[in-house]
């Protein structure tokens, strides 16, 4: 797959990290923020919160490092394509530390029936986050 050259520098050689995301799609990090990521997973009570175990196996057990190539594509393997139901199509989405990789098809369905901008600003309204 192609990175938009906005996530990438301009030279081969850019290591991302691809991982299982919620609502089957990808997330994709820098070498930074999986490195932040991994810590915030580290500091974690797996060893007494089962919870806590599953959503860090969960990351960690599907990542890879990807390598940009002189192209500016990273192989994201078989197994993380199937996961995120990505088939030809893609949308690359740019959600604050990381990005976002999702099937063309299944981001559309999402947009549709998922994201309820008056329900989401409620939520936020409650949380502080006021417009």
């Amino acid at each position: 797959m192609s990175m938009p050259s906005k996530f990438r520098r301009d030279e081969a050689g850019e290591i991302f990290y691809v991982t299982r995301g919620t609502e089957k799609c990808l997330f994709v990090y820098s070498r930074e923020e999986w490195a932040k990521f991994e810590e915030k997973l580290s500091a974690l009570p797996i060893t007494t919160n089962p919870q806590a175990s599953a959503f860090a196996r969960f990351f960690l057990s599907g990542a890879v490092e990807c390598e940009v190539d002189k192209l500016g594509r990273i192989n994201i393997p078989a197994y993380l394509r199937e996961y995120a139901g990505i088939t030809k199509d893609v949308k690359v989405i740019g959600v604050r530390s990381r990005v976002e990789i999702w099937d063309a098809e299944q981001w559309s369905r999402y947009q549709a029936e998922a994201i309820n901008l008056e329900n989401v600003m409620a939520n936020m309204s409650s949380i502080g986050m006021d417009f």
